[in-house]
């Protein structure tokens, strides 16, 4: 599965109609979102498709249907964004939208149910326990041990995330994550290897792009390093093992297909350095399109440049209603 090679899709830009990039809106992703929207809109012009800006934070979703939209790429990232509220609007308006549809992005958004479905189904994710206050936390690292991760259930780009090696730093661990989030997920740290792999839908099937294998440094892979910064590694061809990188990427379109993702997404991957058994950590279902993000990284290495990825998806926008 490693060998992955895209063709791009031969499709008229007309036909996708007038389109929406939705991007910007109100979460603590915004900047990000900005940065995405805008690479993905300059794209999608230069490739002749009719598309315009769009921030929900700044109009009512409505002036879709006024304006006649025909479809929605949303770049929009975090809550009201990629939580399924903005995609359960778009089905009530009946324009169709790239990526997963309302309960696969609600579920995916939070870490908590997310795990707990992967978990049921056999999926391997570190052990974690939903905390309510500091001395929880506290209990959570004598449980599952240092170090150990705590952050938001709720939240992307590592916001409000700690990584936490003694009792005395949980209070001020819990803080941060609560601020963003009531719920509160700690999370065992796995020490090794950290590797995303983007999924794509080619010809109706979920197909894994190429791993990435991140070196950032101190291993610090924070917000500022992830988007603002040039000191990280990002090694696609990953430099893996074709055999480790196969089951990367056999696990992941699974937990694709578990949580029922559609359109794209990128899953976080870390490979335990000890045993080399990869635990899945998270799902993105509106992954980053930056000049830093790494689905554009992987495409490109499997053959489809930016503007093509961008028109790919796209072309897949679609309503639940239909793809049932």
């Amino acid at each position: 599965m490693s060998q992955v090679h895209l063709q791009p899709l031969r499709i008229d830009p007309a036909s996708l109609g007038k389109v929406a990039v939705l991007f910007g809106g109100t979460s603590a992703e915004r900047e990000v979102s900005i940065m995405s929207g805008t690479g993905v809109l300059q794209a999608l012009q230069s490739a002749g498709v009719n598309a315009f800006a769009f921030d929900p934070a700044e109009r009512p979703l409505e002036d879709l249907r006024t304006e006649g939209v025909d479809r929605c790429f949303i770049a929009l990232h975090g809550r009201g964004g990629e939580d399924g509220t903005v995609q359960g609007a778009l089905e009530l308006l009946k324009i169709p939208y790239t990526g997963s549809g309302v309960m696969a992005s609600s579920i995916a958004m939070d870490k908590i149910m997310t795990k707990r479905i992967w978990r049921f189904e056999g999926l391997p994710t570190p052990d974690w326990r939903m905390v309510s206050s500091a001395d929880e936390c506290v209990h959570a690292l004598a449980v599952l041990g240092a170090p150990m991760i705590v952050k938001p259930a709720r939240e992307g780009s590592s916001i409000g995330l700690t990584k936490v090696t003694d009792p005395a730093q949980c209070a001020a661990a819990y803080a941060a994550a609560a601020q963003h989030d009531p719920e509160v997920l700690c999370e065992q740290f796995i020490e090794g290897e950290e590797t995303t792999c983007p999924v794509l839908i080619v010809e109706g099937h979920a197909q894994a792009l190429p791993v990435i294998r991140i070196v950032a440094p101190g291993g610090n892979y924070d917000y500022q390093n992830k988007y603002f910064t040039d000191e990280v590694q990002y090694l696609c061809p990953s430099g893996l093992d074709a055999d480790e990188e196969a089951e990367i990427q056999r696990q992941v379109v699974r937990a694709f297909r578990t949580l029922g993702c559609r359109g794209w997404a990128r899953a976080d991957v870390m490979i335990r350095q000890s045993d080399r058994q990869p635990f899945l950590l998270e799902i993105n279902t509106s992954p980053g399109m930056t000049g830093h993000s790494l689905v554009p990284m992987s495409a490109r290495v499997a053959g489809l440049s930016y503007e093509q990825l961008c028109v790919h998806l796209l072309a897949s926008a679609s309503l639940d209603s239909t793809t049932r």
